[in-house]
């Protein structure tokens, strides 16, 4: 794998705590416009600019796309981002509870993506990809950090208890109780080494991110007739995380209602392909094993093993889609049905009930996490999981560290 130091815009130590946000995807637009409020150098300003311009808007409109670049260059201008005196890597720590992983900040080629050396997991969706491409390309700048992937690897370890040794550019604790820990790495050639003995990356977080910086680069590169492919928009901002310290959990489902069917009349479909008991625990302990909120009660759904050569027919969450929800609830493409809903595993499973229980939905599923090998696998053997498979924690903040694409 191709990585690179660069020289990154950031806040000063000690506005990082302040001027970083979650990333844009995990924050509506109401969440968003409260992170805002009152904290004019939030990055949230840049990531969610809709916030600061009449609620009627379309998140979609020219304007959008203007205020987050008007939003941008008023925080370099007012000295809120700086730029890096030299091109840099960083170490990013994060802390979540008594899970610590380790990831090192850079850029990646955009030709690795291309050329699947960087690997995918999940379709993207043109509406989304758009979106990000028209806002890289209006900031001239990846605003956040696509979360890669790589099998762990003992030098790049040993790099990284060294630099984690020594003292840290950036030290805080977010609202959500995550500690992020940043170290500056000048002296770069082992690292840039140890990464070009990495085979393969993959897509753990952020495919819609990692799509738009190739399709800017892309679009660069067939403007330009004295393209190089050393260009900045060659290279996409990226936070590299070994596989064995990744902490996947689970993304869970609710539907609205029962397609018609009463509950009994849907407890009797879905046994025909399931074992179904009652008095389940809300969270399921293994794979192989769904538990289901209905009518009040927790339920416990499980199958046969699943024989099959392909990778993503064996996944919990295919099996569902293929036993379940298609032919029981009528939902053939999750992607488009708005009767589902996707409930990330940070929300717990309290939340599931409390959607239940309050009417506007008939019936969650608990899911069993998918496992950092499955994903692998499966982008190994070029086959997309189905949407909404895995629910990447801790988030990595936005605004630490920004990649601008000149």
């Amino acid at each position: 794998m191709r990585i690179k130091p660069f020289h990154a815009l950031r806040p000063e130590p000690e506005n990082a705590a302040i001027l970083s946000s979650p990333p844009y995807d995990v924050v509506s637009t109401a969440e968003a416009a409260d992170i805002g409020r009152d904290n004019p150098i939030s990055f949230i300003h840049v990531i969610r600019p809709e916030i600061d311009l009449p609620e009627d808007t379309d998140t979609h409109a020219d304007e959008v796309y203007g205020k987050a670049r008007e939003n941008f260059q008023r925080l370099i201008k007012d000295g809120a981002l700086i730029r890096e005196a030299q091109p840099c890597l960083y170490l990013y720590a994060q802390t979540m509870g008594e899970h610590t992983q380790y990831g090192v900040v850079a850029v990646s080629h955009v030709e690795d993506y291309e050329n699947d050396i960087i690997r995918k997991h999940e379709k993207t969706r043109k509406d989304k990809e758009d979106d990000r491409t028209r806002h890289v390309s209006t900031l001239n700048a990846n605003a956040g950090p696509v979360f890669l992937t790589y099998r762990a690897d003992g030098k790049i370890d040993a790099l990284t208890a060294t630099v984690a040794s020594e003292p840290s550019l950036f030290d805080f604790v977010d609202p959500a109780g995550v500690r992020h820990v940043v170290w500056r790495i000048s002296d770069t050639s082992e690292w840039i080494s140890a990464f070009g003995d990495v085979p393969i990356g993959y897509v753990a977080d952020g495919h819609h991110r990692s799509a738009s910086a190739a399709r800017v680069g892309a679009e660069r590169r067939a403007a330009n007739p004295q393209h190089t492919g050393e260009e900045e928009y060659n290279w996409f901002l990226t936070v590299l995380f070994p596989s064995d310290q990744l902490n996947i959990l689970p993304y869970n489902r609710c539907v609205r209602d029962l397609n018609g069917l009463s509950e009994q009349e849907f407890l009797e479909a879905i046994a025909k392909d399931f074992s179904v008991s009652d008095d389940a625990v809300p969270a399921p302990s293994s794979p192989g094993h769904v538990s289901m909120y209905l009518g009040g009660n927790w339920h416990s759904l499980s199958w046969d093993d699943v024989e099959s050569e392909d990778p993503v027919a064996s996944l919990d969450v295919s099996v569902l889609q293929d036993r379940l929800l298609a032919p029981v609830l009528g939902i053939d493409d999750p992607r488009k049905s708005d009767r589902i809903d996707f409930i990330g595993g940070i929300r717990g499973t309290d939340e599931l009930e409390r959607r239940v229980n309050s009417g506007d939905f008939s019936v969650a599923f608990s899911m069993y996490p998918v496992t950092v090998d499955q994903l692998m696998a499966i982008a190994d053997a070029g086959k997309i999981m189905p949407p909404k498979s895995t629910w990447f924690e801790p988030k990595l903040r936005s605004g630490l560290l920004v990649h601008t694409l000149d």
